[in-house]
């Protein structure tokens, strides 16, 4: 049975002649809200899956555009370096919220959001940030040819980087926070 709410429709108005003639606890339109419902719900959970993958893919098109800027592999170092510019992108605009803030007052959501998403990071990066492998060349031409799409970062390798120089194989998708 089908549970696409256009080829429901299409099907009761096939064997009805309108939709508007359904009654309203017919079995025609329990099954026509059956389907929208669950048309609404898939969605909802499409919707819900793209915003948790966001993050990740900001990540992986900052260091992209890292890649495209520097010539060959790129080294541990830099790699921490990068790590911690990316981490430190948001400092700024915390500093100049808190600046305008008046002495006393509670901080503005907006800062408490920012303030805990790079205290998470900061947190990761602590026992292992997750990026694409940016030392190995054959990996670091697939990044270069990504096309900003998650189902194509399945055939790039990841690692996990940690402050300490400490670098570890990683697996797509990541498997939360460290």
């Amino acid at each position: 049975m089908t549970s696409n709410p256009t080829k429901i429709q299409k099907r009761i108005a096939k064997k009805k002649g309108s939709i508007n003639s359904l009654h309203e606890n017919s079995r025609d339109s329990k099954r026509l809200r059956r389907a929208c419902a669950r048309a609404e719900k898939l969605e909802k959970l499409s919707t819900s899956r793209a915003k948790a993958r966001e993050p990740f893919l900001r990540r992986i098109e900052f260091f992209q555009d890292a890649a495209r800027e520097g010539e060959g592999r790129i080294s541990i170092e830099a790699c921490q370096g990068l790590i911690e510019s990316y981490i430190d992108r948001f400092k700024t605009e915390v500093a100049s919220i808190a600046a305008q803030r008046r002495p006393g007052r509670a901080a503005s959501s907006r800062e408490d959001a920012l303030r805990h998403r790079v205290a998470t990071e900061e947190h990761e990066y602590d026992s292992g940030y997750w990026l694409p492998d940016m030392e190995n060349p054959e990996n670091l031409d697939l990044l270069l040819r990504w096309d900003q799409d998650w189902a194509s970062l399945s055939v790039l390798k990841f690692i996990r980087l940690s402050r300490q120089g400490v670098k570890k194989d990683s697996s797509f998708p990541p498997k939360g926070l460290s």
